[in-house]
């Protein structure tokens, strides 16, 4: 089963507040709130987009997902709030225009079978459902990553997080 390593990979990848020390999952910038808002379809299945916050349904396997754009590419994400990073694959950094050569790749996490090798890159933006977040903290993993990571260096800077039920809620509604 290939889950294995990308669980492995999320837990590792949650250890490398390192490249990030700055970070504070207790702050950000408020978000604003989306341009449009396109409810969430009868199924559960596409997210919720409400005033200032977005609605995300938990898929089949247990996780929670959403398309953002990076770079002003939309990239698929695992939504993974113990990863401190934005961690991109290679294939998805490749889409959002970024390049690296052999030569950039340093350890950034430690899996259960050694180092995980990746090039550490600040993103000039992220945005999702409206929310966007500058000078963003990531790393591209180039090899044995089978979605790009959504982590603390984008959520923190959105708002807040909270899972209920079968949802999970990015942003802050504004009152």
């Amino acid at each position: 089963m290939r889950s294995g390593p990308l669980f492995l990979l999320i837990a590792a990848l949650g250890g490398v507040a390192w490249l990030a020390p700055h970070l504070d999952a207790g702050t950000g910038s408020s978000p604003s709130a989306p341009a449009s808002i396109t409810p969430g379809d009868e199924g559960g299945t596409r997210a919720a987009w409400l005033a200032g916050e977005i609605e995300l349904p938990r898929a089949a396997d247990g996780h929670f997902y959403a398309d953002a754009s990076v770079e002003q590419h939309s990239t698929h994400f695992l939504i993974d709030t113990g990863a401190s990073l934005v961690v991109l694959t290679g294939s998805d950094a490749r889409a959002a225009g970024l390049s690296w050569s052999d030569n950039d790749l340093a350890p950034i996490g430690r899996g259960a079978t050694g180092p995980v090798y990746g090039v550490p890159v600040t993103l000039s933006s992220v945005e999702l459902g409206g929310m966007t977040a500058r000078d963003v903290p990531a790393a591209i993993v180039p090899e044995g990553l089978d979605v790009s990571l959504l982590g603390q260096s984008f959520l923190s800077q959105i708002g807040d997080v909270r899972i209920e039920g079968q949802r999970m809620t990015l942003g802050s509604a504004k009152p």
